[in-house]
């Protein structure tokens, strides 16, 4: 299954599963990525840290470790 991470600028995708516990996991979800929410890979640093996306109408940043922790389908 692949992770937000490797998503590409203008990829949607759909969250299948965040993976990771504790506040990471809480973190995530409060900005609301939760499973089944579509989001779309706005840009990507040339370094892949942050990664700019928009979800639920708004545009967020995340880091690279964060969106390791996000599984797409």
């Amino acid at each position: 299954m692949a992770t937000l991470r490797e998503a590409r600028p203008g990829d949607v995708v759909r969250v299948a599963k965040i993976t990771g516990g504790g506040a990471i996991k809480r973190r995530i979800m409060d900005m609301g990525i939760t499973k089944g929410v579509e989001i779309t890979v706005r840009k990507v640093a040339p370094l892949g840290d942050p990664v700019e996306i928009t979800v639920r109408g708004y545009e967020l940043s995340l880091r690279k470790a964060d969106a390791e922790s996000i599984e797409t389908e």
